[in-house]
């Protein structure tokens, strides 16, 4: 696992877990930021724009480090 705020743009990753305070992963959860959701990064620049639940939302570079993830693997079709 890995905070969001260091992953490279265009990369989609699934939340894992949130370490903020109560207040805060309550309202990250409220934005879609919820454990199990995917998060594509579109770009890293002094914040963090992120697509999740088919919006486009910014964060801050200090909320992003609260926010744990995992890079999505690749799944293979079947023959």
């Amino acid at each position: 696992m890995c905070p969001l705020s260091v992953v490279r743009a265009g990369t989609t990753v699934v939340v894992k877990r949130l370490t903020a305070s109560p207040e805060v992963n309550q309202r990250l959860r409220e934005m879609g930021f919820g454990e199990e959701q995917r998060v594509k990064v579109i770009t890293l620049q002094s914040n963090l724009l992120c697509q999740v639940c088919n919006s486009r939302l910014g964060l801050s570079q200090k909320l992003a480090a609260n926010i744990l993830v995992e890079p999505v693997r690749p799944t293979r079709l079947a023959a």
